[in-house]
């Protein structure tokens, strides 16, 4: 177990589903972490209101208030680093990160995304899976570069996708996986259980059974 906490740095644009299992998780010790901030480019996310509730820093950062995306990331750059971020967690954060915010925390970004990627990237990806006609769906937790859902894959979950599933239900059925997926893999990081090797992680024999 890891000597001391692992500190996460979580941005969310909604209304934080995710962020509650993460802090779910380390309420009842299941994940060896504490937030600490939370940080959002919407003023009325959900996910600040969660956060403070449970007395965790949370602040709206107004992208409209610096010029440009890079401009934007190094401003969230500097917040996380005064609060000592060393895991960067993105729960239903609707921006695409720029170079001045991933090259800081290259390896240490991960995301959250309801398809199995390399599938479906990008918005509504449970109307595209839908759409599509698939018969099995998920969700994916992988490492976080600068193009769109793109970096290295961590860990998977699958879900059937029936022919009455609509958009809605689909999405329910997915985000039930997700936060059981992503306190685990947040666990592993803290645990120093994932290793990356090009475009694979590898975990260790424990990790892996554990997935199954």
């Amino acid at each position: 177990m890891p000597e001391k906490p692992l500190v996460l740095g979580v941005l969310a644009s909604g209304r934080g589903s995710n962020l509650k299992a993460v802090m779910d998780a380390i309420a009842s010790g299941a994940l060896d972490a504490r937030i600490g901030v939370v940080l959002s480019n919407k003023e009325n996310a959900e996910a600040l209101v969660h956060a403070k509730k449970r007395g965790i820093p949370a602040f709206f950062s107004d992208p409209k208030a610096v010029s440009g995306r890079e401009a934007y990331d190094a401003l969230l750059c500097e917040i996380l680093k005064q609060h000592q971020v060393e895991l960067l967690v993105l729960a239903g954060y609707m921006r695409l990160l720029s170079p001045a915010l991933v090259a800081p925390y290259r390896d240490r970004i991960i995301n959250i995304h309801p398809s199995l990627l390399p599938a479906f990237p990008g918005l509504h990806a449970q109307r595209q899976a839908l759409e599509y006609g698939v018969k099995v769906s998920g969700c994916t937790v992988h490492f976080v570069d600068e193009k769109m859902d793109h970096g290295p894959v961590i860990a998977q979950a699958s879900v059937p996708v029936t022919a009455s599933d609509t958009e809605s239900v689909l999405a329910d059925r997915i985000l039930h996986e997700e936060h059981r997926l992503l306190p685990k893999v947040i666990q592993w990081y803290a645990e120093g259980r994932l290793r990356i090797e090009g475009r694979r992680v590898l975990l260790n024999k424990e990790a892996e059974l554990e997935i199954l």
